[in-house]
C-alpha cells in the first residue's frame, strides 16, 4: 500500500482533521457505553452448577466477594482436540487485565462445555491463571446462546448473535455475558455480546489498529492468529 510522503505541516493538517473524527467517535462511544449500563436486567431463576478445579460450584460462587461477574464463553467442545485460536487470543489478555478490574468489583470466569480435566490441560499449556469451569451437559451454554444441539443445527435452528448469524456446523461458539448480584444473593443477567462484539477485549488489535498495516489480515479475519505457543520462534 502506497502512502503519500508530505511535510510536517501537511501531516499536522491531516492529523488534526482525523483527530476531529476520533473525538466525535470517542464521544459517541461514551454515549453508547452509558446506554449499555442502563440496559434492563433479567433475574436468573435457574440454579446453574459447574465443575471447577476444586469441585462443584454455582454461578453465585463465581462472583466471590464481588457484586459483578464477567463470563467468557470459551469454545472448547467435549470430545474435540481443537482449541479455538480466537478464544485463546482473547484470553491471553485476561490475566493482565483482571489485576485491575478485579479491584473495582468485577470478577471473571471462563466457562466451557468440555470436562474440567480438559480445561485444566489447556489452561496449564497456555499458562493462564483465571478461573475456568465446566458447564458439562447443563443448560448454561444453551441458555446463553453459545451452544447448539445437533437437532437444532441439522434443522437450521442454531441461531447465534441474536439471530444475526445462523450456525449449522459448530456445536459451540463464543461470547461474553455479564451478571450482577444483589445483597440477598439474587443474580441478574445484564448484558451479552457475541461475534465481533468481543473485539473490545482484544487489546493487541487496538495496538495493531494504530499501525500503518493494521491487523495484517491478508488471508481473512484473524488469519495470522495462532495459539501463543505455536508462533514461529524468533531467531
Amino acid at each position: 500500500m502506497q502512502h503519500a510522503v508530505v511535510s510536517r505541516e501537511d501531516w499536522l493538517t491531516a492529523r488534526k482533521a482525523l483527530l476531529d473524527k476520533e473525538l466525535e467517535m470517542t464521544h459517541a462511544l461514551d454515549a453508547l457505553r452509558a446506554e449499555r449500563r442502563q440496559m434492563p436486567w433479567v433475574k436468573i431463576e435457574k440454579s446453574y452448577v459447574f465443575e471447577g478445579s476444586d469441585g462443584k460450584c454455582t454461578l453465585l460462587d463465581l462472583f466471590g466477594d464481588r457484586s459483578q461477574l464477567a463470563v467468557y464463553h470459551f469454545m472448547l467442545t467435549p470430545g474435540s482436540d481443537h482449541i479455538c485460536p480466537g478464544c485463546s487470543y482473547t484470553m491471553d489478555h485476561v490475566d493482565a487485565a483482571r489485576q485491575h478490574f478485579e479491584q473495582v468489583d468485577l470478577a471473571f470466569a471462563a466457562i466451557s462445555r468440555a470436562p474440567i480435566a480438559r480445561i485444566e490441560q489447556v489452561k496449564s499449556r497456555m499458562g493462564w491463571t483465571f478461573p475456568w469451569v465446566s458447564s458439562g451437559d447443563g443448560d448454561f451454554n444453551y441458555d446463553f446462546g453459545v451452544s447448539f444441539t445437533e437437532a437444532d443445527r441439522t434443522a437450521g435452528r442454531a441461531l447465534y448473535n441474536y439471530d444475526k448469524t445462523r450456525i449449522q456446523k459448530s456445536p459451540d461458539m463464543f461470547g461474553v455475558s455479564v451478571f450482577t448480584k444483589d445483597e440477598d444473593g439474587g443474580i441478574f443477567h445484564t448484558y451479552s455480546t457475541y461475534h465481533r462484539g468481543t473485539e473490545l477485549l482484544m487489546g493487541a488489535f487496538n495496538w495493531l489498529d494504530l499501525a500503518p498495516r493494521g491487523r495484517s489480515e491478508t488471508g481473512g479475519t484473524m488469519s495470522w492468529v495462532r495459539l501463543h505457543d505455536e508462533y514461529p520462534k524468533a531467531e
